[in-house]
């Protein structure tokens, strides 16, 4: 009736786990680590751990196998890798190369296959713009009053912008620096053309929609006092989030209440601590 879990760094099966080929070498797996880490430092600095999402993955096939247990009362194994996870979240990029052999190459901040898409620097910021598809584009054109971008034949189709992909970037990013970010952000949503800024962290729970939301909840700890942190992103309409959340326990706070719901009375809780076992 058990239902068990594992999360492994590879896999639950691996043909060989002390070394991969790289090019012509064999190396193990912790120096092909620090080389990734090495080239993935040149190239831009890391913000979140990506492979570290495994965990979603995780709790979503715990729950699968949690309802189907109560359909036929059977437990299962649930196992994922953080190697299985971050090909998962490869998404179209790995369809791209399974169904048609195409490897992707790198695009900077710019969607990889929809010209129009992608990160911009405005007069004072920077602005995630998705013009994709002709009838945004003519949106965009629009906005941005620029006559020559709505005329010009290198970019009057999505197949002609991917032809000519570095001279539209070039030319995107000549007018939309001319501008400040909010004028984008107003005048590119009246139009429909998604688009938002780019915030930093600051910025993020300074923004009326986050306020709105309150994930961000303060926590009263008896050491170090009161503090924000985030909370939960997942609401649900029975069991609401607290308006103020309780702190992580300290080490051992709750180990004789454990104890205790192990059936041990206070007469052995206490022959533990004198004897150093808890």
């Amino acid at each position: 009736m058990k239902t068990e879990v594992v999360l492994r760094a590879f896999a639950q099966r691996r043909p060989d786990h002390e070394a991969v080929v790289c090019g012509d070498e064999h190396v193990s797996y912790r120096e092909l680590e620090q080389r990734t880490n090495q080239i993935a430092n040149a190239l831009a600095a890391r913000g979140l751990q990506a492979g570290d999402r495994v965990g979603l993955l995780l709790a979503n096939g715990i729950t699968l196998a949690l309802l189907a247990r109560e359909r036929t009362g059977e437990g299962q194994w649930v196992h994922t890798s953080l190697l299985e996870a971050q090909i998962f979240m490869l998404d179209f990029q790995a369809s791209r190369y399974t169904m048609k052999g195409e490897v992707a190459k790198q695009e900077g901040n710019f969607h990889p296959t929809s010209p129009g898409t992608g990160m911009f620097q405005t007069a004072d910021g920077y602005i995630n713009i998705a013009a994709s598809g002709d009838s945004l584009w003519k949106k965009f054109c629009e906005v941005s009053g620029d006559a020559t971008l709505g005329s010009n034949p290198d970019f009057a189709t999505v197949v002609s912008r991917a032809k000519n992909r570095p001279a539209l970037i070039a030319h995107l990013n000549d007018v939309v620096r001319s501008k400040p970010s909010q004028f984008w952000v107003d005048e590119l949503s009246k139009a429909g053309v998604p688009c938002g800024p780019i915030n930093t962290i600051d910025q993020v729970f300074a923004d009326p929609q986050v306020k709105h939301l309150g994930i961000r909840r303060p926590v009263d700890h008896p050491k170090i006092g009161t503090f924000d942190i985030v909370g939960q992103p997942i609401h649900m309409s029975a069991y609401p989030q607290p308006a103020r959340l309780k702190p992580t326990p300290d080490q051992g706070q709750h180990t004789d209440e454990v104890l205790k719901e192990y059936g041990y009375d206070q007469a052995a809780i206490a022959g533990f601590h004198a004897n150093g076992v808890v």
